[in-house]
């Protein structure tokens, strides 16, 4: 009857968005009146692992192999569902980034679970199960009921916060059985960027859309990112065109992003952007159309020409005014 949460680790080290689900999973297992275990799969050093004990873990499930050090959404939902089923676990959760959204349907099936993806808080209700979650691009909520035996939740980023509950922790090793066959796709080699935040984990964000006029204009938008250590993004037209690579793009159909602060930099404020934004925590509008929809969903808003409103911005940041 436990919780069991997926621990993801980046090149052996976890994230602030793991902290926050392990902070979720603890709450979910006092609710329940049960223990809160948490998964991590992969090679990754002790005194990290013990890490996840400072927000409520209190057994760590281990489980090192080479070969699972590259994330493959077959292998590692079966070595959840193994786990799973090995401690009679009633409750799976996922963070609901790219790892989460590709590993929880594969794990639904597996184990014959409901699943609710991208939830915004704790259960509502647990007889009958009831968890809430956004629905049409984030303009309403749904209460979604689950009534299978197992149940498999996604968290949405930045919607539960990192709570601080240390306890003591036991670190178990366990070795999952598997076939050489669900190891026949391979990965030949992988690309990071370095020296670069990324999009998905980033706390502040500032994109720009077609209001910069051209390519070229982009040099102020890197200058208040690096001032903020925030990552880059952009509107649609503007990877479309070209301006900037698809990977940047935020929207309905790009990027769904969360940060705690977000700058829209001549971005009008299409109804599809919005839908990827809607979730952050503070959204800053800069534009030259007083009328530009953006502003209508902004927390704070500049009406200027972006040219020469982020040099300004910038310089204050950076010399600590």
């Amino acid at each position: 009857m436990s919780v069991i949460a997926f621990a993801k680790n980046w090149d052996g080290k976890f994230k602030k968005s793991t902290y926050e689900l392990v902070s979720y999973a603890k709450d979910l297992a006092s609710r329940l009146n049960t223990q809160t275990l948490i998964l991590s799969i992969g090679e990754v050093e002790e005194t990290e692992l013990e890490k996840l004990a400072q927000y409520g873990a209190d057994k760590i499930i281990s489980v090192e192999d080479s070969r699972l050090n590259i994330l493959s959404s077959r292998i590692y939902a079966e070595v959840i569902s193994q786990v799973v089923n090995k401690e009679e676990a009633s409750l799976v959760v996922l963070s609901d980034n790219n790892s989460g959204k590709a590993i929880s349907p594969r794990l639904s099936v597996k184990l014959q679970a409901g699943l609710a993806a991208a939830v915004l808080d704790v259960p509502k209700s647990l007889d009958p199960f009831i968890v809430k979650k956004q629905v049409f691009s984030g303009k309403a909520f749904a209460f979604v009921q689950i009534d299978s035996d197992k149940k498999i939740l996604t968290l949405s980023k930045n919607s539960f916060g990192i709570k601080e509950n240390v306890v003591s922790v036991n670190i178990e090793k366990f070795s999952p059985e598997l076939s050489d066959d669900i190891f026949k796709i391979k990965v030949r080699s992988t690309e990071s960027a370095e020296n670069k935040v990324i999009l998905a984990d980033a706390d502040i964000v500032v994109s720009a859309g077609r209001g910069m006029k051209s390519a070229d204009n982009w040099q102020p938008v890197e200058d208040l990112a690096s001032a903020l250590g925030a990552a880059t993004a952009c509107s649609r037209p503007v990877s479309d065109d070209g301006w900037r690579g698809h990977e940047e793009h935020v929207g309905q159909t790009g990027k769904v992003v969360a940060p705690n602060l977000y700058f829209a930099v001549g971005i009008s404020g299409a109804i599809q952007h919005v839908a990827g934004i809607s979730r952050s925590k503070c959204i800053v509008a800069i534009n030259t159309d007083p009328e530009a929809p953006i502003f209508s969903v902004a927390d704070y808003g500049v009406v200027g020409d972006a040219m020469s409103v982020l040099p300004k911005l910038t310089s204050i940041i950076n010399s600590g005014e």
